[in-house]
């Protein structure tokens, strides 16, 4: 009796089940010949066989239960052992629990780093998994039905504050207290903490709270990329919004203008500030939250990205004993940051530090900060005047937005102050022309001026999945134009001096798949020669100026961004994609 064979292939075992014919089969590899695409590809995406057919085999090719997830009740307690980042990034579901044993859904079993990520994810909790094999679609749609760890929370809170709206719906009479109950029982309270939570746990710098005509999208800002986290009923908004608004001590029942605040809480040992942004928009109010961790000390220059050069001349700047400070850049570019860690290196106990913010970001302790309130008449300008009566050594002005700041920071300057700002511009160099248009006097500006540096942030490679990756002849032509008048000094390594290799993140546990973790600033910074100095007398312009400094040694943001990425530690088209000048 001869030995029965061992299918070796998925296909095989459909065409033994009756699922596939012979002809059908034939066809599959031929097709497989002639497109160089796998059986599994071709299997699924020219539909030979339905898709839990498939997955069926495949389980039995891998040795690997099959699980019809559509038929099959995903349990909460399983959910809340995987984040859901994780579980929609590596494409399974923990469906049940089982004493130790987590039973987990994948459409890929053989996903080596979805299995990877499961086996980090559950050490911590002392977790054995079982994996099963479900449909792709499955997968999705159970991940969708179950919402997560987050969404499985929020949900359970939510179905009880629904409830509450439900009965409040029911009254005649709204009476405010009945208003402020339902506010300020659990349900509300929870689902506000819960996204707040999974923010900071995210690494996310903003919430974003958003109505939508079906639905109230709320997404979170990581690594300054949003991504859509949580998908509600849209009759929670209001009561969302409202516990917000009661957090930051803002009006619950004005709805028709914008509103700002801000509030503070404690969690995993670190304090956190939330600054609010209430607008009014066509479907609702909008509420946006920035997170700042409040534990975070002053991070190094070179971890900002200053490094080199760029670093001694801002260090240079730093050390004199007055003169106007700039650094520039768009909204969300770590200009605060930086002057962050400039105060944080100027502070000691024999100078008097002022700073006038808004809002106040970061406390340094030490430095009497102060928040500008226009309500009040606290504006940047009239807050100036008053800090010049405190005796400060150092000032530090939040942003310079109109003349009469520019003119009292710069007085300022004159009178033996070091003054900190930061101003909104494309580059470095083009915060000469932004302030002689806004009409400081050119032999003024260029009396103090010291130093500008501009900076944008792009996402750092992950180092735990970083790999080197050949440069194409194309790449390496535009790289070589591009360093072309970069000094000999800053090119230390072999990969500067003669680019061959450039690195990406290939996904892990450690970054969430993205292959990026963190920010770092691009950067270029201008120091202010006598001939510079000359330039700005004469009303030189930005294109002239910007000759000046190039032939100083400045590098351009662009420059040091290329320089970082052949050193492996950001992708080059984010450098490319923040310079672009189209």
């Amino acid at each position: 009796m001869a030995e029965q064979r061992t299918p070796q292939s998925v296909e095989e075992i459909l065409v033994e089940w009756g699922y596939l014919t012979p002809e059908q089969r034939d066809a599959l590899r031929d097709l497989m010949a002639r497109t160089g695409r796998t059986a599994d590809d071709l299997l699924l995406s020219e539909r030979f066989v339905p898709e839990d057919q498939f997955a069926r085999a495949k389980g039995v090719l891998l040795g690997i239960p099959y699980v019809d997830l559509r038929r099959t009740a995903i349990h909460p307690d399983a959910v809340k052992e995987i984040s859901f980042e994780a579980a929609r990034t590596y494409q399974f579901i923990p469906f049940a629990k089982e004493d130790n044993v987590l039973h987990v859904a994948l459409a890929q079993p053989e996903n080596f780093q979805a299995l990877e990520a499961l086996k980090f994810l559950t050490k911590k909790s002392g977790l054995s998994t079982q994996i099963h094999i479900a449909t792709a679609s499955a997968v999705e749609e159970a991940l969708s039905k179950s919402l997560g760890g987050l969404h499985a929370e929020v949900a359970t809170a939510i179905q009880e504050f629904s409830q509450e709206v439900e009965e409040a719906g029911r009254l005649e009479k709204r009476e405010e207290r009945d208003l402020e109950r339902i506010l300020e029982e659990a349900p509300a309270t929870k689902a506000v903490a819960v996204i707040i939570r999974y923010a900071i746990e995210g690494r996310a710098s903003d919430i974003h709270i958003e109505p939508e005509p079906d639905n109230l999208r709320i997404r979170f800002r990581v690594d300054g990329v949003l991504h859509t986290s949580l998908v509600l009923p849209l009759k929670v908004h209001s009561a969302i919004a409202s516990r917000i608004k009661i957090l930051s001590n803002l009006k619950i029942d004005e709805q028709r203008l914008p509103q700002d605040g801000r509030f503070s809480t404690t969690a995993g040992g670190h304090e956190y500030d939330f600054r609010v942004s209430v607008m009014p928009t066509t479907l609702g109010e909008k509420v946006a939250l920035r997170i700042l961790d409040k534990s975070q000390g002053a991070l190094p220059f070179e971890t900002l990205g200053y490094r080199g050069r760029r670093k001694d001349d801002l260090l240079a700047a730093l050390s004199r004993p007055y003169g106007l400070f700039l650094i520039t850049g768009p909204t969300g570019s770590g200009k605060s940051t930086t002057l962050f860690t400039a105060l944080d290196h100027l502070n000691k106990p024999d100078v008097n530090i002022v700073t006038l913010e808004d809002p106040v970001e970061y406390h340094v302790a030490g430095v009497n900060q102060t928040q500008v309130n226009p309500d009040i008449g606290l504006a940047f300008a009239s807050g100036l005047r008053s800090i010049l009566r405190q005796d400060p050594d150092i000032i530090m002005v939040g942003e310079i937005r109109d003349l009469e700041t520019a003119e009292l920071a710069v007085h300022s300057a004159l009178t033996g102050h070091l003054v900190l700002s930061t101003l909104h511009t494309n580059d470095a160099v083009g915060a000469v022309p932004r302030l002689l248009d806004m009409g400081v006097e050119p032999f003024l500006l260029a009396a103090i001026l010291r130093l500008v540096g501009a900076q944008r942030l792009v996402r750092r490679i992950c180092p735990h999945c970083r790999v080197s990756v050949p440069l194409s002849d194309e790449t390496r032509a535009i790289l070589a134009v591009e360093l072309r008048d970069v000094p000999t000094v800053e090119k230390a390594e072999e990969n500067l001096r003669t680019p061959s290799t450039l690195a990406q993140g290939q996904g892990c546990t450690e970054c969430g798949g993205t292959g990026t973790t963190g920010r770092i600033a691009i950067v270029e910074v201008v120091p202010v020669s006598e001939e510079f100095r000359n330039a700005i007398i004469r009303r030189a312009s930005h294109d002239e100026l910007r000759k000046l400094a190039t032939a100083a040694g400045y590098l351009t943001m662009r420059q040091d961004g290329i320089l970082k990425a052949l050193a492996g530690e950001v992708p080059l088209e984010e450098v490319l994609g923040a310079t672009s000048e189209d």
